[in-house]
């Protein structure tokens, strides 16, 4: 949703914008262009991996104004404190709570569960959580809840169930080896369009990284990071953080919210890119 963000954050020749979410860069080299040398603008990711790919970016394309950072956003006043200074206030912040595709093409880590890789879906080398250790050491009742919760899988219990009966035998270490414990376990009648190992990865990396926790953390510290007028744009890809960016932005009397409803990709972009499909924005302005 490159196209809606720059809209919504409109930067401006000498703008100060922090990207909390740097991923493939595409929001910093945007923003960047656009403000200009006198601008600047605060990349963040966890992923030193990100880092490495987006520095690169961003020397090819000759952007000289812009600041990598690599930590946790839910960390974002200190990192904002540690890049600029303490009295710094921005005119625009923005989340996508997405994966970036070389996140999910990376074979050393196991977001994707196309292939056989590692079981490791922690976005950097401080998780919260080990998934190997979720997967092989949570007690049934947990997986369901996490998977329903996070996943919002039906057949929840069922392949918690299914889990935890496998490794008792073979320690689950391997995406391969999960795939093939949910397949097994799901019916082709059940079955839709979308891998019914889809929302278990998804579960599982939400579990790893504390996702919801760090996201509800950090939005005030972003509001209280915008100068007055200064935008906050997040885009989300499920219900739970939708849910915790839209009755934050209700109840907090310093914003006025821009997006009465979530804005959704285009017709063009969701076909061209599937992975948008569930995309959410909402956009709020400092008051």
């Amino acid at each position: 949703m490159l196209s809606e963000i720059i809209e919504a954050l409109n930067p401006k020749i000498g703008g100060k914008f922090i990207d909390c979410t740097l991923g493939g860069a595409g929001y910093t080299m945007a923003i960047a262009k656009m403000v200009g040398a006198k601008g600047k603008v605060l990349g963040i990711d966890l992923d030193v991996n990100a880092l490495k790919n987006a520095s690169q970016k961003i020397k090819d394309s000759k952007l000289k104004n812009v600041i990598l950072a690599q930590g946790n956003f839910r960390n974002l006043k200190e990192l904002a404190v540690e890049n600029f200074s303490e009295k710094q206030k921005f005119d625009g912040i923005v989340f996508d709570l997405g994966l970036s595709s070389f996140q999910l093409d990376d074979e050393s880590r196991g977001f994707s569960f196309k292939g056989e890789r590692p079981l490791n879906m922690a976005f950097g080398p401080k998780s919260e959580n080990d998934t190997i250790s979720i997967i092989n050491n949570y007690p049934l009742l947990e997986l369901t809840r996490i998977f329903r919760e996070y996943g919002e899988e039906r057949m929840a219990y069922q392949i918690a169930k299914a889990i935890v009966d496998a490794r008792r035998t073979k320690r689950i270490e391997k995406t391969s080896d999960l795939v093939s414990i949910i397949e097994d376990k799901i019916p082709l009648r059940f079955r839709t369009k979308i891998h019914p190992a889809t929302r278990i990865f998804q579960a599982l990396r939400m579990e790893t990284n504390t996702e919801l926790k760090n996201l509800e953390e950090v939005l005030p510290s972003a509001i209280a990071l915008l100068k007055k007028g200064g935008i906050l744009a997040v885009v989300s890809f499920h219900s739970g953080e939708d849910r915790i960016v839209k009755w934050f932005l209700r109840n907090n009397l310093e914003v006025n919210i821009l997006t009465k409803k979530p804005l959704i990709p285009c017709a063009q972009e969701a076909a061209e890119n599937p992975r948008a499909r569930s995309a959410k924005l909402r956009v709020a302005t400092k008051l």
